[in-house]
């Protein structure tokens, strides 16, 4: 029997910077950003409240429309995998960067700052689903309104649970 493993990111955080565009030789669409997730605790010792802020590089393939929505402050969700890989700097040292290559990304809401409400403006997925998955059936349609005589039955205090 094989063993088997996981290797799977959920990350919801704030962008950091701005995405970054760019093209392989290939021509092939590549976005780099980095996301700031924060953690929170109270320390046992002094009773204070302390943050601690982690940042994480992304890359999303093919992503040509999308690095105009991922602009620094936005709140965003990604789904993906870990991925180490290796470079040579300009002083032929050997160099590692451990990144999480989306596979989902979805914005939450609108940038830290800028006008409004602040409100959550629901999902927006600006990504396409990963080609494995199978397509997903179309919802059943909402069941109709109960008729308005059906309503005003008598509740009695006997019939509350609480």
């Amino acid at each position: 029997m094989a063993s088997r493993s996981v290797n799977k990111v959920i990350l919801l955080g704030h962008l950091g910077r701005d995405a970054e565009n760019k093209f392989t030789p290939s021509g092939t669409a590549v976005s780099n950003f980095t996301l700031a997730t924060n953690r929170r605790w109270k320390d046992q010792q002094t009773g204070e409240w302390k943050e601690e802020t982690d940042w994480h590089r992304c890359v999303l393939w093919r992503s040509e429309n999308v690095s105009n929505y991922l602009l620094k402050g936005k709140q965003v969700y990604i789904e993906g995998r870990l991925q180490t890989r290796s470079y040579d700097d300009k002083e032929g040292q050997k160099r590692y960067v451990t990144e999480v290559v989306c596979d989902d990304v979805i914005l939450l809401g609108s940038a830290r700052g800028e006008g409004g409400s602040g409100e959550f403006a629901g999902p927006q997925p600006v990504s396409m689903p990963r080609p494995a998955q199978r397509p997903q059936p179309a919802p059943a349609p909402a069941p109709a309104p109960a008729p308005a005589e059906d309503f005003n039955q008598a509740i009695s205090d006997d019939d509350v649970p609480f």
